[in-house]
């Protein structure tokens, strides 16, 4: 979901956290958002750019953008959701018929 999110914008870990409520995620402990984060950047699947504030005063942040390397997975992902969604509607209609 983290890639999706990336693909309409790039953005800091926290907002990250934040707009992955959109899916249905009620809580999401933010180590283990960050621990994804860096596999898929090792995947090469997203990238992190260090961005200082504009004031100087606070620190540095990382802001995560997706790479096309991920652009391409998560196209093939979604193609492969579509088809597991294709099975599970025509499981429901059988099973909907049986009953």
């Amino acid at each position: 979901m983290a890639l999706v999110t990336l693909r309409d914008e790039s953005s800091h870990g926290y907002v990250l956290l934040e707009r992955l409520t959109q899916f249905g995620f009620e809580k999401i402990n933010p180590g283990t958002l960050y621990r994804t984060l860096r596999q898929l950047e090792k995947e090469g699947l997203c990238k992190s750019e260090w961005e200082h504030s504009n004031g100087g005063g606070g620190p540095a942040c990382r802001v995560y953008s997706i790479t096309n390397s991920g652009e391409a997975y998560l196209a093939s992902w979604a193609k492969e959701c579509k088809k597991y969604q294709q099975v599970l509607d025509s499981f429901s209609l059988v099973y909907t018929a049986c009953r």
